[in-house]
């Protein structure tokens, strides 16, 4: 997979259709994954919710999901839920294009902060939330249940 062809990655709303995929790349990324059902629910039944896909074009076949992102909107915050890059799309920039697509979403509708939580232990992700501009504001102890790993609480408040 070239460079190039990853600047082929289209960014669009999640449909339900897309959530056994979304489910698929969850379960490869966290040892805690969502349900589908809690996706679903997202997608249909929580008017706080955004949900998008990355997906790649394929030549003679349905396009391939190979990322995904959920924020919701909450008054002038918004919150990243989750986020996932399909194992072996990583470290191309799409999980920065879905950042960016949910941060574009948030601006325009009028948040004025975005939060999320990370494992202390998750430095990539800690370095891509660094470089949009997200800061550490605090930490939320044992919040990973599976280890009782701590979550580091990073804020954005400019973008």
């Amino acid at each position: 997979m070239t460079e190039q062809r990853i600047e082929e990655v289209i960014i669009r709303r999640m449909e339900r259709r897309d959530v056994h995929s979304v489910y698929a790349i969850d379960v490869q990324s966290f040892t805690l994954p969502w349900s589908e059902r809690s996706y679903i629910y997202d997608l249909e039944q929580n008017p706080a919710a955004r949900s998008w896909v990355a997906e790649l074009p394929e030549d003679d076949r349905e396009p391939k999901i190979i990322g995904m992102i959920v924020m919701w909107l909450i008054i002038d915050e918004a919150h990243i839920g989750t986020i996932a890059v399909h194992p072996e799309y990583r470290r191309r920039g799409i999980g920065r294009k879905l950042l960016q697509v949910a941060l574009n979403e948030a601006k325009e509708s009028g948040a004025e902060y975005v939060y999320l939580e990370v494992r202390r232990t998750n430095l990539a992700a800690q370095s891509l939330y660094q470089n949009l501009g997200f800061k550490q504001v605090g930490v939320r102890p044992r919040y990973y249940q599976d280890n009782n790993e701590d979550a580091l609480l990073l804020t954005l408040e400019e973008w």
